[in-house]
């Protein structure tokens, strides 16, 4: 592994970190704001229903894709963006202008990440956007799925996404269609000093090697091959960067949101993170296991899915962080209340 691999590990981990982290400071505020979407957090068809609109979603993608309408897709995320970026504005923002209600900054600063990605939509504006929406999607759904509802939706999905890649193949196609769009359904992970997304041509990317969810965060992974500079001095065949799919950050935070939020651990009293319990932590050291697998597979030039790594990870992590906090594994699971 070189250096320039490793440089991208670490971008790729801090990324990770910095949506998972941003979740779990975001779940004390977005209960206190009203913003669990489901009345009962505990129902497990919650996750079929949301399962449901994700083969919507990536249906309605596809055929976006294959009958050239890919700018109403553009439009749908960019606008996606907007929104979710508010949620997490409207909480963290200081309310120093006010409409009645209505955080102005936040809507500023919202409508400002709407803006970016339409103008100039560089790796760092597309990374900068995708940990917003990572933070509030994972937070978001962390609230409102409870602890069995989002082990059934991160197995789930892991199974989909196995399936998707390595059996239809149709999330390979799904992320040839977004690549071009160049907005945050993907993380970019630079490895090249010089590298920039604006100048990248993705019509001959290959050895696309992931694929997951769509709806919030769609997620895929390829690697494209680039010229390379600044004195880098790679082999032939090296890339300048690989991408991975949001939804890969998104959904293993899911687990660590809901650890945090509905697990009876208590508080392990960390400043400025005060829903971090036992459980959640070790469902967060969990998914960098699983993202250590995946990259270093993907640095390989294997093509595998991620949610496989990633979610197992997250749960095998939050069940083991149960056990050791004194949480009956019953309980953990969230079954105790049907038997």
């Amino acid at each position: 592994m070189n250096a320039r691999e490793v440089r991208g590990i670490a971008v790729a981990a801090t990324l990770f970190l910095l949506v998972q982290v941003g979740a779990l400071a975001m779940v004390g505020p977005f209960e206190a704001a009203g913003y669990q979407a489901v009345e009962d957090p505990s129902d497990p068809t919650n996750s079929l229903v949301y399962m449901a609109a994700i083969l919507v979603a990536t249906a309605l993608m596809l055929a976006a894709f294959k009958y050239a309408f890919e700018q109403a897709v553009k439009a749908v995320v960019v606008c996606s963006s907007a929104l979710v970026a508010w949620y997490v504005f409207a909480v963290v923002a200081p309310p120093l202008v006010t409409l009645g209600s209505v955080n102005l900054v936040a809507v500023a600063l919202s409508v400002g990440v709407a803006a970016a990605l339409l103008v100039y939509p560089e790796w760092y504006v597309i990374d900068a956007a995708g940990v917003v929406m990572g933070i509030g999607a994972g937070a978001l759904f962390g609230i409102s799925f409870g602890l069995l509802p989002a082990i059934l939706l991160l197995s789930v999905l892991a199974v989909y996404d196995a399936i998707s890649v390595y059996g239809t193949e149709h999330m390979l196609s799904l992320a040839e269609g977004v690549m071009d769009l160049r907005v945050p359904v993907i993380l970019v992970i630079p490895l090249s000093l010089s590298y920039s997304l604006l100048d990248d041509d993705f019509s001959g990317a290959n050895d696309v090697h992931e694929g997951e969810d769509e709806a919030d965060p769609d997620d895929a992974e390829t690697t494209a091959d680039t010229d390379t500079a600044d004195g880098d001095d790679p082999s032939e065949g090296d890339r300048d960067a690989f991408f991975i799919g949001l939804g890969d950050a998104v959904m293993p935070t899911v687990m660590v949101a809901s650890s945090a939020f509905f697990s009876p651990a208590p508080s392990l009293g960390v400043p400025l993170l005060p829903a971090l319990n036992l459980p959640a932590l070790c469902s967060m050291v969990g998914t960098f296991i699983g993202l250590g697998i995946l990259l270093w597979a993907v640095m390989k030039g294997r093509a595998h899915a991620g949610l496989p790594l990633l979610n197992g990870g997250a749960i095998g992590g939050y069940l083991l962080g149960s056990l050791a906090a004194g949480v009956p594994l019953l309980r953990a699971l969230g079954v105790a209340a049907y038997l």
